[in-house]
């Protein structure tokens, strides 16, 4: 993802401040304070990582793979999990306005509940799939 430094004199000589018009193109900002922000792009990007990664190790444990969405059709919903009759289930997870872990913990609990699992079998697939998320993210910051 790239990186812009905003730049005040950016701001006066076009239209829109440099900052929005980073937002609009899915690139993260740095502000004067050197706080960063990530749009919604980048969110959306994350999702889909975290959805691949999550398949990837659920395939290795030959589980049911469920695809991702976001948001959920229904109103007001943060997850919703949709069998169909094919035997594919799809996992609706709202991403906006939340915390991550939050979205991270939904998309695993859809994986438990799309393979029916519960006990023990469930907190083992949990642990793994936690795992899994958390070594990609030792991998980030290593690199």
């Amino acid at each position: 993802m790239k990186e812009i430094k905003e730049n005040q004199t950016a701001r006066k000589t076009e239209s829109k401040p440099a900052s929005k018009m980073a937002d609009a193109q899915g690139m993260r900002v740095i502000r004067g304070d050197n706080q960063r922000q990530e749009s919604s792009t980048g969110r959306c990007l994350a999702f889909a990582e975290a959805a691949r990664l999550l398949g990837m190790t659920a395939r290795g444990q030959a589980l049911v793979i469920p695809s991702f969405r976001s948001p959920p059709r229904e109103v007001g919903r943060r997850r919703t999990l949709t069998r169909h009759d094919d035997g594919s289930v799809t996992v609706s997870v709202m991403v906006r306005n939340r915390v991550w872990e939050a979205v991270l913990a939904d998309m695993i609990e859809g994986i438990v509940a799309a393979n029916r699992m519960d006990g023990i079998d469930a907190e083992a697939l949990r642990d793994h799939l936690w795992e899994a998320l958390e070594g990609e993210s030792a991998q980030r910051e290593a690199a």
